[in-house]
């Protein structure tokens, strides 16, 4: 049965290029996803609120993809800027959305100054990490949908990669597991899981599937401009305690967690789930 022609999957070489959306893409993980799934040929339209940086990784870092390659700043925490900057996208890709990684926000995981919860001035910060981290994917979501949903079962992108659409929220394993004073960095990744899970079946119908990537410690400061104009590496930010708190050895690298959303968007029957790419910390009794 499976080698009947009608059940043979496509070589991944002759599927469609993809129309991807990254938010948070201008350094760190977003800004690996976005170099790497342009050197697979895909388009790749960056969101992020840091204008330099933005510039910089799209017009110098991504100079080779300027054809396939576009940007739009915008501040995460304003829903009407997150709808015109969708809006922006859609029109680069021609009006069409294949991909959403929800990448974009706020990474320190715990209060800012050593501050625990008991100071009242922790408000604030709870408010952006919220608005951020949680209502942000909910919104970026909401105004790709339109753009993204497969209309018949015909649909090509259906036929043919026997994947479709997918948005992809990028969590953490904070949602499992803390350290003191993450309370507002873990509620938001640990809503992100339910937010996750209940979109894909309200997204069921659209042909859209959405699933969750949940790093642990990713080094990534070397992804950035300063980064490149010092020659770091990964491998230079290595540390003894990398190993000693990894069952793998080592600390994440950013093309880890493109790895597992690489499978994400290829992977036709995975939908509400959540990857935890972690090196098996979370595993390890500390």
């Amino acid at each position: 049965m499976a080698d009947h022609p009608k059940f043979k999957e496509q070589k991944r070489e002759d599927e469609p290029r993809k129309n991807i959306i990254i938010s948070g893409g201008a350094q760190g993980i977003g800004r690996c996803l976005a170099r790497t799934f342009l050197q697979q040929g895909h388009k790749v339209f960056i969101v992020d609120i840091n204008e330099p940086e933005l510039e910089y990784c799209v017009k110098d870092h991504l100079k080779p993809y300027s054809d396939l390659v576009s940007y739009g700043i915008c501040n995460l925490r304003s829903v009407d800027e997150i709808r015109a900057t969708v809006e922006k996208a859609a029109k680069f890709f021609g009006g069409r959305i294949d991909v959403l990684i929800n990448n974009g926000g706020i990474a320190k995981p715990q209060w800012k100054d050593n501050k625990n919860m008991e100071d009242k001035s922790t408000m604030d910060e709870w408010v952006a990490m919220m608005e951020t981290n949680l209502t942000a994917p909910f919104a970026m979501s909401q105004a790709c949908i339109p753009y993204m949903k497969v209309k018949t079962k015909d649909d090509p992108r259906l036929v043919t990669s026997m994947a479709g659409p997918c948005i992809i929220h990028v969590g953490s394993f904070r949602a499992h597991q803390s350290d003191p004073n993450q309370e507002g960095y873990a509620s938001t990744k640990a809503g992100q899981l339910g937010l996750m899970h209940s979109m894909a079946i309200s997204c069921s119908p659209w042909g859209i599937r959405v699933n969750l990537i949940a790093p642990g410690r990713i080094k990534a400061s070397h992804e950035s401009k300063e980064g490149d104009e010092n020659g770091d590496t990964w491998e230079s930010s290595m540390e003894d305690r990398d190993v000693e708190q990894h069952p793998v050895n080592r600390a994440g690298r950013p093309m880890d967690v493109f790895q597992a959303a690489d499978y994400l968007i290829n992977a036709g029957f995975v939908t509400g789930q959540d990857i935890t790419v972690d090196g098996g910390a979370l595993r390890k009794k500390s």
